[in-house]
């Protein structure tokens, strides 16, 4: 896609700090990163997100997260890291080419997940109800 900023990167039209590449993938770190070496691992085809991905592009881009991850976290003394992948701008999708992001994490660094909250009954199995009727008979 000729105005996407990761095939720019891919193409090497747009400089970036690879840290990882095979064939079929590319691993970057993020220029405004949520912490040092947060890591973003993308298909070198375009597809939009994770609904727009093949299954075995997909599973590749996993088994190079799994591959990675640990060193990339490593690398910057952090013990743990999140995994996360934003689909649509409604959950925080900038740039519309599928994309894994590996952020390290420390004690303390100021950031917290998302708290759950109380859901009634009635709408947890109306939900689940709706989700089971495309792939339960």
């Amino acid at each position: 896609m000729d105005d996407c900023v990761f095939c720019k990167i891919v193409s090497n039209d747009i400089p970036s700090y690879k840290v990882y590449e095979d064939e079929r993938s590319l691993a970057f770190l993020d220029i405004n990163p949520v912490n040092i070496g947060h890591t973003l691992v993308i298909p070198k085809e375009h597809h939009a997100d994770l609904s727009d991905t093949p299954p075995p592009l997909l599973a590749h881009l996993v088994g190079v997260v799994q591959k990675i991850a640990p060193t990339v976290a490593a690398s910057v003394n952090a013990e743990g890291f999140n995994l996360c992948m934003n689909n649509g701008q409604d959950a925080g999708q900038v740039i519309f080419h599928a994309h894994l992001h590996i952020i390290p994490r420390f004690p303390d660094d100021g950031h917290s997940l998302w708290s759950g909250r109380s859901i009634e009954e009635e709408e947890l199995s109306k939900t689940a109800d709706a989700i089971r009727k495309e792939f339960l008979v």
